[in-house]
C-alpha cells in the first residue's frame, strides 16, 4: 500500500481544530519516534525510512515498527509503507541494533488524531506539534494502491481545502531534517 499523504503548516490551529472536531472525535497521543539507518546512511541515500514509534495515548501504549520505501511521487513525497505492531519495544530496538542499524535521530511529536471518511476514503488527520520546532502542522493521509495514487492525493488536497489549508501551506519538509537542523 502507498501512504498518500500531504503535510501542511497550520497558521490558524484553533480553526483547524474546530473543523476537525466537526468531523470526528480526536484523540491526544504522544509519539516517541526513533529512526534507524546503517552507519553509512544507506537508507537515507535511497530515500527509505526505518522507524520505531511508541504511541502513548490516554488509555494505552503501543509500539509499531515502520519501513517506508523510496518516494513514488516527488510532488507529495508519498511512499510505500509497511507497518506492524510490536509487543516489546526494547526487544525491537535491540534487534535493529543487533542487525547493524544505528539510531540516527529520536524526537517527540504531540498529536491529535482524527479518523474519518471523506470522498469515499478512510482518512487520518493528525494535528502535530514537535516541541523542538516552531509552529503546528497537519498531516492528512489515506492508504491506496499505487495505481490510484493521483486520485487519492487529489482527494487529500480537496480535504485540506475543506479544513481551511491552502495549497501554499503544503510542505515537503521532514520532521527529521527540521529537528536535525534545530539541534545543529
Amino acid at each position: 500500500m502507498i501512504e498518500a499523504e500531504l503535510k501542511a503548516r497550520v497558521y490558524a490551529p484553533e480553526e483547524t481544530l474546530r473543523r476537525l472536531d466537526e468531523r470526528a472525535r480526536g484523540r491526544a497521543e504522544v509519539y516517541r519516534d526513533t529512526y534507524y539507518d546503517t552507519p553509512r546512511g544507506d537508507l537515507d541515500t535511497r530515500g527509505e525510512e526505518l522507524r520505531v514509534r511508541t504511541v502513548h495515548g490516554a488509555d494505552s501504549t503501543r509500539t509499531v515498527l515502520t519501513y517506508k520505501g523510496a518516494t513514488v511521487d516527488e510532488e507529495s513525497g508519498s511512499k510505500p509503507e509497511h507497518e506492524t505492531r510490536v509487543e516489546d519495544a526494547e526487544a525491537v530496538h535491540a534487534m535493529l541494533r543487533g542487525l547493524g542499524y544505528v539510531p540516527i535521530i529520536a524526537f517527540e511529536k504531540r498529536c491529535r488524531n482524527y479518523d474519518f471518511e471523506a470522498r469515499g476514503r478512510q482518512m487520518l488527520a493528525t494535528l502535530v506539534r514537535v516541541p523542538e520546532l516552531d509552529g503546528t502542522f497537519l498531516e492528512l493521509e489515506t492508504l491506496t494502491e499505487e495505481k490510484e495514487l493521483m486520485e487519492a492525493l487529489a482527494d487529500v488536497r480537496a480535504m485540506l481545502t475543506d479544513l481551511g489549508i491552502s495549497e501554499g501551506d503544503v510542505t515537503r519538509e521532514l520532521y527529521t531534517d527540521a529537528v536535525r537542523a534545530r539541534r545543529g
